[in-house]
């Protein structure tokens, strides 16, 4: 794996051996940030299930100001900071927390943090037929807490195979959908009057 785009273009991402990461391929990453565009400078970004940094240092790379990632693994966490050491980005724009995403959403919400991109690529869920998904991904949707951490015009980037058919609930809305093989990458927006109507319910 390598950093595809930027000032660090070129650079190697090293994963560990095993099944325990699943990175997402050079040629759907491509994609992914060529959809994206310019809209990543200057962005402050949110990775979660960010696994060895490959997603998240892509966005560095590409000119985000700011790097919030959660990775539950400690042993991912280590090839984490290697990997940020070896593309010689800046590590001063970077917060990295080894805890479960969904603890970690609540305290991001408790401290008011807002990110422009959020980006998600959780390990997949089985198939589901006339049932509705247990994923991670389909929790993340679930999430209450994750609308707020999104700013007026960001943008959810969530991944999960095809075979995962996911529900989408408000205030999520899918503005683009792309397809590589097995992948299927979303990006979604939170239209602000079901933001509203969730945080309404919750009080």
């Amino acid at each position: 794996m390598r950093i595809i785009g930027g000032q660090a273009a070129g650079r190697t991402v090293k994963v560990p051996e095993g099944l325990g990461v699943r990175p997402m391929p050079d040629k759907v990453k491509l994609a992914v940030f060529n959809s994206l565009g310019s809209r990543v400078e200057g962005a402050r970004v949110l990775d979660l299930f960010s696994g060895t940094g490959a997603l998240g240092h892509e966005c560095l790379s590409r000119g985000a100001v700011a790097l919030y990632s959660v990775e539950k693994s400690e042993k991912h966490a280590r090839f984490y900071r290697a990997n940020l050491s070896a593309t010689g980005l800046s590590a001063t724009a970077v917060e990295l927390r080894v805890m479960d995403v969904f603890s970690a959403l609540g305290s991001l919400k408790a401290n008011g943090r807002v990110f422009d991109l959020i980006i998600a690529d959780p390990p997949y869920g089985e198939k589901n037929v006339n049932r509705r998904s247990t994923s991670l991904a389909q929790k993340l949707l679930d999430a209450p807490e994750l609308p707020s951490l999104l700013a007026p015009d960001g943008i959810l980037i969530l991944g999960h195979t095809k075979r995962d058919t996911l529900e989408l609930t408000p205030p999520w809305r899918e503005r683009r959908q792309l397809k590589h093989g097995d992948t299927i990458i979303r990006f979604l927006d939170a239209a602000r009057i079901g933001v509203e109507k969730v945080e309404e319910m919750k009080s």
